[in-house]
């Protein structure tokens, strides 16, 4: 009896621990923090079906609470596959073949998100972002873009 309540106890344990694990396992090392607040860009390769990483592709970002936030328009094989259950990604910092990490991608519609990605945005890329700013506003509206978050793992 004392020896079924001890497995009990152990798997209840287990349970418990698996629950209370964070989402996002993984916090950037000071490093790649450093690194992320100095680059203009990040270089995403997302995971094909065959398990494969894709081509990297160079793309606008901001860090918002832990995690890389980036704003695709939704054809991109890079929403596709989040979307189909492939969100394994592999995000370069600064040049494609800069520092990286490991990190899980989600589809996100937060209305409060896009505002704090818009400014950002605007002050990160005010040279630029006069030319895109009504295309990813709308674009979040309409669904022609997608905000995706990344958190590394």
């Amino acid at each position: 009896m004392r020896r079924q309540y001890a497995w009990l106890l152990a798997f209840g344990v287990l349970l418990a621990g698996w629950f209370a694990t964070p989402a996002h396992s993984g916090a950037l090392s000071p490093d790649l923090q450093k690194s992320l607040e100095a680059s203009k860009y990040v270089y995403i390769q997302s995971t094909r079906a065959d398990g494969a990483l894709s081509k990297s592709a160079e793309i606008w970002f901001m860090v918002h609470n832990g995690a890389v936030w980036v704003c695709s328009p939704t054809d991109t094989h890079r929403v596709k596959r989040i979307k189909a259950g492939k969100t394994d990604a592999k995000i370069a910092i600064g040049k494609a073949d800069g520092p990286s990490f490991k990190a899980k991608g989600s589809v996100v519609k937060d209305a409060e998100v896009d505002k704090v990605l818009f400014a950002a945005f605007a002050k990160k890329y005010a040279g630029d972002w006069n030319s895109y700013e009504k295309k990813f506003q709308e674009g979040l509206v309409d669904g022609s873009h997608t905000l995706v978050k990344y958190d590394p793992q």
